[in-house]
């Protein structure tokens, strides 16, 4: 069988190449979730697998612990196989903040994710939109300082 992996990249010191069996190393969550799927209805599922926040923590965020809340300009991309992409805010995963259970599924109803690939579980969210299957790449990104309008702007504001 052939092993998923997930690439773990961005502002991190440790970026990595995950697979679901490294993901069995951290500490293991189940949590039951029920979803609103717009094509197929209202969904039910058990998920397992560690918390994203514990995953990202170490693969060391790069914080720069000069700037005050630094870590609340960091956005977290994530793509799986289907090309579905979902955009998550450090501070939604962060203990210090929103404190989401975010999942990094690596089971599904007691099923094995190996060949699949882990898939992100958002047990707070009613839609099941920001649900990811077959995680690909996970990306940390620290760009966004937020220091006025975006370049064109002032060309784009509607006239008064």
């Amino acid at each position: 069988m052939t092993l998923a992996r997930l690439a773990l990249t961005g502002d991190l010191v440790r970026p990595a190449r995950l697979t679901v069996p490294d993901l069995l190393s951290w500490p293991q969550h189940r949590v039951a979730v029920g979803f609103e799927c717009a094509t197929s209805g209202m969904r039910h599922h058990r998920f397992t697998g560690p918390r994203l926040y514990d995953v990202l923590a170490d693969a060391g965020p790069g914080f720069d612990p000069g700037r005050r809340k630094d870590r609340l300009r960091f956005l977290i991309a994530v793509t799986g196989t289907d090309g579905h992409h979902a955009l998550l805010s450090w501070a939604e995963i962060d203990p210090d903040f929103a404190d989401a259970p975010v999942l990094l599924g690596v089971s599904i109803d007691d099923t094995p994710l190996d060949a699949a690939g882990p898939q992100l579980v958002l047990p707070q969210d009613r839609c099941g939109a920001r649900h990811i299957s077959g995680i690909t790449a996970i990306r940390v990104d620290g760009g966004y300082a937020g220091a006025g309008p975006a370049p064109g702007a002032a060309a784009r504001a509607p006239a008064r």
